[in-house]
């Protein structure tokens, strides 16, 4: 697997803004941040852009905090754009958070603005580069907006032959609750920001996901799409915040966690057969790569605000699939994950991972991505 680190250091603009009032003189000036703006997501060599998968997640976007120097909320807004000058440029979402999602159809309609397609006539199927950056800003008004803008980051997309468009989105349904704010996903309860869990395949009702449900007293609910609370799925218990394992439609109650604290959970909703489980993780990796080899785990630390675990160590030369190492949860081999193909993708119970030298690594873990999970190793 090629490994590419992504480092992106923002143009600072000499700027300020200095606005005044006769009645006390008071002067409110912002300054760039010196740090400037910054990506600090890693990204894919290629992303494969389909139609009928549309509204699916292809990348979550995640930068740092930028200080202007002022008490007032500072916006970000992702901008993309077919050519890295930005001359014209969509904007694909406004907020204060930061970071954001963005949906295979956010990227397909900068790829198809670039020119691509995906006519059957074509004998290779179309690949080209969009482009994307934050805009930082504190201010409203033409005439009184400091700004910064990061670099251009430049993302490899590709649209499959016609044909290929037979494959179809993964079904999802969503988790709604009190954890939204707390989790870094946005405004509790809110459909909009609730959290995805995908099925294994078109007509197939085991979904599956993980997210982070961070509350000291969770609740939440299960929603068929993430427009509105229409057909939610709730708890058969009697009091809110219980957890039973089982899911009705119909006199729900908000349901918990098995043990009533929050987390980092695997969440598995069967909706025809109307269960759901919830499995508190805390991740790891173990192998003959590390120092403490197949006999212990090395934990990993989560970023609520990139939704990655994380761990930088050193680690020794190993051959996959004898040799190297895998990812695990709760220092235990019920849930672990490997890479069976060695293409940056996962899959529980998978091959190791190898390692090709010996040195220090930063290793990223992406669970975020409802069955289309993903990792890094990058040599520092």
């Amino acid at each position: 697997m090629k490994n590419l680190t992504l480092v992106f250091i923002a143009l600072i603009a000499a700027l300020n803004f200095t606005a005044c009032t006769d009645d006390d003189g008071f002067t409110f000036t912002a300054k760039p941040d010196p740090e400037g703006v910054v990506f600090t997501n890693s990204t894919l060599e290629t992303y494969n852009l389909m139609a009928s998968s549309s509204d699916n997640l292809a990348e979550r976007f995640v930068w740092n905090e930028v200080d202007f120097g002022v008490q007032t909320p500072v916006n970000y807004e992702i901008q993309g754009a077919t050519t890295e000058s930005f001359e014209t440029f969509s904007v694909i979402g406004v907020g204060t958070q930061t970071n954001l999602p963005v949906t295979v159809g956010n990227m397909l309609s900068l790829a198809r603005e670039a020119g691509l397609d995906n006519d059957p006539l074509t004998p290779e199927p179309n690949t080209g580069t969009i482009y994307f950056r934050v805009r930082a800003y504190v201010g409203a008004d033409a005439g009184n907006v400091v700004e910064q803008f990061s670099d251009a980051l430049a993302i490899s997309v590709t649209l499959p032959e016609a044909e290929e468009e037979e494959e179809v989105q993964l079904p999802q349904i969503f988790v709604v609750g009190n954890f939204l704010s707390g989790g870094g996903y946005g405004s509790d309860w809110t459909p909009a920001d609730a959290v995805p869990l995908a099925a294994s395949a078109e007509g197939n009702t085991d979904y599956e996901g993980f997210v982070f449900v961070n509350s000291d007293t969770p609740e939440l609910k299960f929603l068929p799409t993430n427009e509105s609370f229409d057909g939610d799925y709730g708890d058969t218990g009697e009091n809110n915040g219980d957890f039973s394992g089982t899911i009705e439609q119909e006199g729900e109650v908000n349901a918990g966690t098995p043990d009533g604290t929050g987390g980092y959970y695997l969440i598995n909703v069967d909706t025809e057969a109307l269960t759901y489980a919830m499995t508190k993780t805390s991740w790891g990796i173990i192998g003959n790569a590390t120092s403490t080899g197949w006999d212990s785990d090395t934990d990993m630390v989560y970023d609520p605000a990139t939704k990655i675990w994380s761990l930088t160590l050193d680690l020794t030369e190993q051959e996959a699939p004898d040799n190297g190492i895998k990812f695990r949860a709760n220092d235990a081999w019920d849930l672990n994950i490997g890479d069976n193909d060695a293409d940056g993708t996962m899959e529980f119970g998978g091959q190791n991972i190898g390692i090709p030298e010996d040195g220090n690594y930063t290793i990223t873990l992406d669970l975020s991505n409802p069955r289309q999970y993903k990792y890094s190793i990058t040599k520092n």
